[in-house]
């Protein structure tokens, strides 16, 4: 029997009933059974602060352990002002760092996006996907997972709805799983 594969998922969003919280939550429903997901929430990190790499938070060093104990990495994202919202580069600042302690490098990832608007968070994508792959991250590209209009496609309990965007996730994540295993 092979090993289960282990996914941390986590948003850059802090918001409780925030649309892309909602997509980790429908990837917890749609994972099969050989792997499993495990979300971390980014509140309490603190602003970056390089003074304190040697002595980090403990928030910060949970966070880069849990990075390095999983197989696959799992982030959803909201956009704002065309990117990524501040506390995702923030936690991922933390995790990189210090020089040569990078715990993204070398760990698969996919990147989904939920917005209330007709993109969809297509440009928050294109920037985080930018920053994963100069922390030597290997990205899943496909399926996109770019859900647009999110408000008529997640109902008020937090759950996808739309079927379509249902199938792509389930896509995304066999190619996450398949990619943890190859590496």
């Amino acid at each position: 029997m092979s090993k289960r594969i282990t996914i941390l998922g986590f948003t850059g969003s802090l918001r409780k009933d925030s649309f892309n919280r909602a997509l980790l939550k429908t990837a917890s429903e749609l994972l099969p059974d050989e792997a499993r997901l495990e979300l971390f929430d980014l509140t309490g990190i603190p602003l970056f602060n390089q003074d304190l790499e040697a002595e980090m938070p403990s928030i910060v060093l949970d966070f880069k352990s849990r990075i390095k104990t999983s197989d696959a990495v799992l982030i959803a994202t909201p956009e704002y002002n065309h990117s990524i919202p501040g506390v995702l580069k923030n936690a991922i600042d933390w995790a990189s760092r210090p020089y040569g302690d990078n715990s993204f490098e070398g760990k698969p990832v996919a990147v989904m996006s939920a917005s209330p608007g007709m993109l969809g968070g297509v440009r928050a994508q294109i920037h985080l996907k930018q920053i994963l792959q100069a922390l030597d991250m290997h990205i899943v590209n496909k399926p996109e997972v770019i859900l647009a209009f999110a408000s008529r496609k997640i109902d008020g309990e937090g759950r996808l709805v739309d079927e379509a965007a249902r199938k792509l996730m389930g896509e995304l994540l066999k190619n996450l799983i398949a990619l943890a295993k190859t590496l």
